[in-house]
């Protein structure tokens, strides 16, 4: 552990505020190495192509090879990456929880990185090894969104953690501005461009997250003896004490606790409303309205932009309201998740009835995530509440539905608008969208809950079965302090 004369280069960032900074680029560059393909592939395919090979049959305006896919081997490789993604959610949680999150965080994204880089060799391979390249890349990023719940739950008090949630959906903000770098990347350099630069950048910030980060405060070579006593003092006191975690994971009380059930359930609903939004109705402006939003840079930016924005302001708001004993646990998730999922089901309403108005359509699916945001701040830091030492196993679940979801919602979609993809066919997709928001907000009223669960120690504690307390101020602490010496 590092005195205070040998860290005075970290001087200005503390560890948690270095872990912060980290997460937030983390997520960025992780939905960046999900999306590169989605906007290159358009650069990548000759128009119309019937072939179902990977012959190379035309070049870009920069030289580069395009290659004769038709619209379903596009389907297959575009949809390769959940084939993998959905494998790993629920043992990425657990082995995070096991071995650490920053093994399985960062060993995920540098394994996607150098995966990211091999992208345009593979092209001009087959097109089956683009597609077996894609689902394990998939196999990788599948295992590093669960992994960073147990990692909050060592490095993040309880009151603080909807903030540091929030970090999470900064894959929002990556998303955003993966669109118009790419899209300048494959205008100036071509395709390929794409994929070494976004892979690149994943290995940098891969190097540096395990030069930087570390488990836990206790692991952490740098940290000083003030900052690692604040933070451990601050979860124990508001975890109600030191509880031993048990050496092994209690399926059968997991998958019977109705708590538990609610974070899953309604996170599946809430991922499911987002996947129809941004991958399905561009389809709509475009076949319904005609208006094409994906040649709208600021237009497709601007719903990720929202959503971020909108998770880290319900997030300092929650946060806020806990910590100063206005709002419990239960009901300050329970707000936050009605605002982020019943504002949404209340514009999917109008959408389904004015919705052949594409400037009203347009402001419908943009407000719709932006207000969607605010999960940060409701189920989704939920896990941490019940049960920290079993927050990634729970988000597993949750995701691994949630990925369910945006095929589910991808089927959905072909079947209702097979025959005519009209204004009176999407209707049943918007009305869809109302219930499933409602379904997943009513459930979570009804089983959420912000107490921690008895089975996530071996031990009962006086405090198991009461919701978190707001955490002693740093004047209190110093005070502490100053008795005990």
């Amino acid at each position: 552990m590092a005195s205070a004369s040998s860290r005075r280069w970290t001087d200005l960032l503390t560890c948690r505020q270095v872990l912060n900074i980290m997460v937030i680029l983390g997520f960025m560059f992780n939905y960046m190495l999900r999306v590169n393909l989605t906007i290159a592939i358009v650069d990548m395919v000759v128009d119309n192509g019937n072939s179902t090979s990977a012959n190379v049959t035309n070049s870009t305006s920069t030289g580069h090879p395009r290659f004769a896919w038709d619209t379903q081997i596009k389907n297959d490789i575009l949809g390769s990456f959940f084939w993998g993604y959905i494998l790993t959610e629920l043992p990425g949680g657990r082995m995070a929880e096991i071995v650490g999150a920053r093994k399985i965080f960062g060993g995920g994204m540098l394994a996607a990185s150098v995966l990211t880089i091999l992208t345009p060799a593979s092209c001009h391979i087959h097109h089956y090894a683009v597609i077996g390249l894609r689902a394990v890349l998939g196999f990788f990023l599948g295992a590093t969104w669960p992994a960073i719940l147990p990692m909050a739950a060592k490095w993040i008090p309880p009151m603080e953690r909807s903030k540091f949630i929030a970090n999470m959906m900064a894959s929002s903000l990556g998303a955003a501005i993966t669109l118009p770098v790419c899209g300048f990347l494959i205008s100036s350099l071509g395709w390929p461009s794409v994929f070494y630069f976004t892979g690149a950048i994943g290995l940098i910030w891969s190097i540096l997250w395990f030069v930087l980060v570390f488990d836990s405060p206790a692991e952490h070579p740098r940290i000083t003896e003030e900052e690692r006593t604040e933070i451990e003092t601050k979860i124990a006191d508001g975890e109600g004490g030191k509880g031993v975690k048990p050496s092994t994971v209690p399926w059968v009380r997991i998958f019977t606790s109705l708590p538990v059930w609610a974070i899953v359930i309604t996170h599946g609903c809430s991922v499911f409303g987002y996947f129809t939004v941004v991958n399905q109705l561009p389809t709509y402006m475009k076949d319904v309205l005609h208006f094409n939003i994906k040649n709208n840079g600021l237009l497709s930016s601007l719903p990720y932009l929202g959503k971020y924005l909108m998770a880290i302001i319900a997030s300092w708001l929650a946060d806020k309201l806990r910590r100063s004993g206005k709002l419990s646990t239960t009901v300050t998730r329970k707000v936050f998740t009605t605002f982020a999922l019943l504002v949404p089901a209340v514009l999917m309403i109008i959408q389904a009835i004015w919705g052949e108005n594409s400037a009203l359509s347009v402001t419908v699916f943009t407000a719709s995530l932006f207000f969607n945001g605010a999960v940060t701040a409701g189920y989704l830091s939920n896990g941490l509440d019940i049960a920290p030492n079993f927050s990634g196993t729970i988000f597993g679940m949750a995701n691994t539905l949630s990925s369910l979801g945006g095929w589910v919602s991808t089927q959905i979609v072909a079947v209702l608008t097979k025959e005519s993809s009209t204004f009176d066919t999407w209707k049943f997709v918007f009305w869809i969208l109302v219930f499933t928001y409602a379904f997943g907000c009513l459930f979570y009223l009804i089983f959420g809950t912000g107490k921690l669960q008895t089975f996530n120690s071996v031990e009962a504690h006086p405090k198991d079965d009461k919701e978190l307390q707001p955490l002693k101020s740093k004047a209190e602490l110093d005070k502490e302090k100053e008795i005990l010496a």
